[in-house]
């Protein structure tokens, strides 16, 4: 039997124009059960059109952006890419919420409007994927927190970085199937190209993006705090703007983000991690090494834009006289791969709608995206003030104390 998923997925890599619909059966597209809203038109907005309209179960019924060139420029790549659907424009972020015929909404609009967009969004009642981060700042994530802790529909964020090939495996070896025995210690590594463009350039200050530790690296926190299955307990952090953006004024201003960074963290149940950053590398590389006391793990994802052929992705585990060894190349199929974050966004929204149906899977809560920023933010303040950052001070100052006045 095929599934309808897969339907769809065999749909993505062959040509069946010769043939009619009554011919189709593995070339056949099952309707889709659901209608979203995109709620912000740019970059992340048209990937998370594409791995909707590819995973198939739903299907982007329309947009709102109060960008008219990021309208513009997403209704022709919709025309283009997905000839025969239409997509609706939306003149108020009401009316993108609040549409009858619509079962969930997608926020991807620039971080410092997210806990105003959840709090009309919520009115609704509808199925929400917010991107990451929740907000920019502790008090705002916070409230974005306890807005959603009641809501009765899936309130899920955007941490798809838990879904790409690497992390997937090395989830199932370490926190599965215990392939290293007790973590005692973990480290990530990201070497990048700078922050990318983006609509008014909001990405390049802190005002408006929460800062690089938390705009970009919640990503590797979440998987920090993953992987301890603890709380952040202590935070160190040393960093700096050495290379990128420091000539770089828009209208008048200065940008004011870091571009590398080395933080510890200390858990609450004893494990040490580490996350090193640098923004002007030549490629993309994330490495994941995680060490317990019955062996290691270590897996990489790598760009270098080379023509040289190679594996973009590994995977090892180590475990000495403890048990077998393995090496593997973690990957999704070549059209699940890239359709974006290799392949995490399109299991993202997968385990979105799956969890909608009530198949419940594992996907980034709430509560662990405001524990991804609580790591950010106190790597922010260490760097700032020089001093490591006890998180339960951090946020008796910033939010428990001032719930009581």
């Amino acid at each position: 039997m095929v599934s309808e998923t897969n339907n769809n997925f065999y749909t993505g890599f062959f040509k069946s124009d010769y043939l009619t619909e009554k011919d189709k059966y593995l070339f056949s597209k099952t309707p889709p059960k659901y209608k979203f809203n995109v709620i912000g038109a740019g970059m992340i907005g048209q990937e998370h059109i594409k791995v909707t309209m590819l995973e198939g179960r739903a299907k982007i019924n329309g947009i709102f952006d109060l960008n008219e060139n990021s309208i513009e420029n997403t209704c022709h790549f919709f025309r283009q890419e997905y000839p025969g659907n239409e997509l609706k424009v939306y003149d108020t972020l009401e009316s993108a919420c609040q549409d009858s015929e619509v079962d969930g909404l997608i926020i991807c609009t620039p971080n410092y409007t997210h806990v105003d967009i959840v709090k009309e969004a919520v009115k609704s009642g509808k199925h929400i994927l917010l991107e990451k981060p929740m907000a920019t700042t502790l008090k705002d994530t916070w409230e974005i927190k306890e807005i959603a802790k009641d809501y009765d529909s899936i309130f899920q964020i955007g941490l798809q970085y838990r879904h790409k090939p690497i992390y997937t495996e090395a989830i199932h070896e370490m926190l599965e199937r215990n392939s290293a025995g007790n973590i005692k210690n973990i480290s990530i590594v990201e070497h990048r190209v700078p922050f990318l463009d983006k609509v008014n350039q909001w990405n390049k200050f802190s005002e408006y993006s929460g800062g690089t530790l938390v705009e970009k690296c919640c990503h590797y926190f979440d998987l920090l705090n993953l992987f301890a299955q603890s709380r952040p307990e202590k935070v160190y952090a040393t960093g700096s703007m050495d290379v990128n953006f420091t000539d770089f004024y828009y209208k008048g201003t200065k940008s004011n983000i870091i571009d590398n960074a080395m933080v510890t963290v200390n858990y609450e149940n004893g494990i040490k991690a580490q996350f090193q950053l640098c923004m002007f590398a030549p490629m993309f590389y994330e490495e994941l090494t995680i060490c317990g006391d019955g062996g290691r793990l270590k897996a990489y994802e790598k760009e270098d834009f080379l023509p040289i052929n190679g594996d973009r992705t590994y995977l090892e585990v180590l475990s000495g006289e403890n048990g077998t060894a393995k090496t593997a190349v973690p990957c999704y199929p070549t059209v699940i791969q890239g359709s974006g974050h290799s392949g995490a966004t399109y299991y993202e929204h997968k385990y979105f709608i799956d969890n909608i149906e009530g198949n419940y899977k594992a996907t980034a809560t709430v509560e662990e995206g405001f524990w991804s920023i609580v790591v950010g933010e106190a790597a922010d303040r260490s760097i700032k003030n020089g001093e490591v950052i006890n998180v339960s001070n951090m946020l008796e100052q910033d939010i428990y104390s001032k719930l009581l006045e």
